[in-house]
């Protein structure tokens, strides 16, 4: 299993150099911004992969909640997994919205709109934000429904964040891949193989972190044995 972590991270390496080259040196320039539009070529993938972490995390919190009166080590590997979808979805979606506003600050004149788009992007984030300090200062397993019931909420926000440009009249352009807008064929091909770069590299952070936050849960468990054995003798 470690020899395909190491695989897939340098797969994630390789990819996120070739896709790097892609975007500054093979995509063409944007006629009406110029150079700083290629911060779209990270702007968007960052974005498609955070939209699909909050599903890991949410698929993996009802896993928690179903399993944690029936199979104790499979509700700790879920919750280990929700953690590491939860983490990796706060450092995509904030790192998407970082890149928007260096974005939106030329292109639009503006740093920030509190438009559709970006204040349901925002709340994502902090609904995250919430979940991961939630689960940090409390080790108690309230805290772990409590992130469930967040992860319940981020998970319903999703789609309103993907439709928002679709279902309001946003400052945010109408989608280039699948609605209105228009992005030029080599454009497109460049920004697949960022998006999936960015989902490779997605992909590993929530692996690595998942086999940390195991080794932790695995470390307390033997200390609690441990200490249960000393006062029983």
């Amino acid at each position: 299993m470690k020899r395909l972590f190491y695989l897939c991270a340098g797969l994630a390496v390789a990819l996120l150099a070739f896709s790097t080259y892609r975007a500054w040196y093979v995509a063409p320039t944007e006629a009406t911004m110029g150079p700083v539009q290629r911060i779209f070529y990270w702007h968007v993938p960052l974005f498609i992969v955070g939209e699909v972490t909050p599903y890991v995390n949410m698929l993996a919190s009802l896993g928690y909640l179903y399993f944690r009166s029936r199979n104790t080590r499979l509700a700790l590997q879920a919750d280990a997994l929700a953690v590491a979808a939860a983490e990796v979805t706060t450092v995509f979606v904030g790192l998407g919205l970082v890149a928007g506003i260096l974005w939106g600050r030329p292109a639009w004149g503006i740093w920030w709109a509190w438009d559709a788009r970006t204040t349901s992007t925002l709340l994502l984030w902090l609904l995250y934000v919430s979940y991961l300090l939630a689960r940090r200062f409390s080790s108690d397993e309230s805290s772990k429904t409590l992130g469930a019931v967040l992860s319940i909420f981020a998970g319903v926000n999703v789609p309103i964040v993907f439709m928002s440009i679709r279902w309001w009249r946003t400052q945010h352009p109408a989608p280039v891949l699948t609605g209105d807008g228009y992005l030029d064929p080599s454009m497109k091909a460049v920004l697949g193989w960022n998006i999936l770069a960015f989902f490779v590299w997605g992909t590993v952070l929530v692996w690595a972190r998942y086999a940390i936050l195991r080794v932790e849960q695995q470390t307390a468990e033997h200390r609690l044995h441990t200490l249960l054995e000393r006062e029983a003798v």
